[in-house]
């Protein structure tokens, strides 16, 4: 049995535009604040990814929307999930959530990244490092607001879509029902 461990949680899943990112992280001591990055402000997140960083052996891996589209969530998934896992071969593994996507000897357990420091940790090292892309794509493609919604399907990315098609960034796999004829 390891001593130590390595959550894992991602960010991008359910986004129509951008990468995916799958962050494993093991904290080498605590970090004060962490929680599921979902519960807090990007201004709070960015400070923690900081405290992170410096208190912790972690590991990103990122698809491309391109990735995504050609290989599917579920196999980018395994290879992020696998990729970390050899990475920290050491560490026990625990993700977020109720799925390994087949990687074995990974346990799992949904609102762990509300739960156990190590997964809150690597959701928000997910999650900040998205944003931060996303925000660099706003400025080469301002006019779908990607440092407002990040990529997720909020009505103003749709709407964005819609006037303007599909930014070079999108999802072309994930179908929009909000876009009856779909995007492409």
């Amino acid at each position: 049995m390891s001593n130590s461990l390595c959550g894992i949680d991602e960010a991008g899943r359910g986004c129509l535009a951008g990468p995916l990112a799958v962050a494993g992280c093991v904290l080498q001591s605590s970090v004060k604040g962490v929680a599921d990055s979902k519960a807090l402000s990007p201004k709070k997140r960015e400070e923690l990814f900081e405290e992170i960083a410096k208190n912790a052996l972690y590991k990103i891996v990122l698809f491309s929307h391109d990735e995504v589209d050609k290989k599917g969530l579920s196999a980018c998934l395994r290879e992020a999930i696998s990729a970390i896992k050899e990475h920290f071969k050491e560490s026990d593994i625990l993700m977020d959530g109720n799925c390994a996507f087949g990687v074995k000897g990974v346990q799992t357990m949904i609102k762990a990244d509300a739960k156990v420091p190590e997964v809150s940790a690597a959701s928000i090292l997910a999650k900040v490092t998205r944003d931060r892309y996303m925000v660099e794509m706003d400025k080469l493609y301002p006019q779908y607001g990607f440092a407002k919604h990040k990529g997720y399907g909020s009505a103003s990315h749709i709407k964005a879509i819609k006037q303007f098609g599909p930014s070079p960034i999108q999802r072309k796999s994930f179908k929009i029902k909000a876009l009856e004829e779909g995007l492409f």
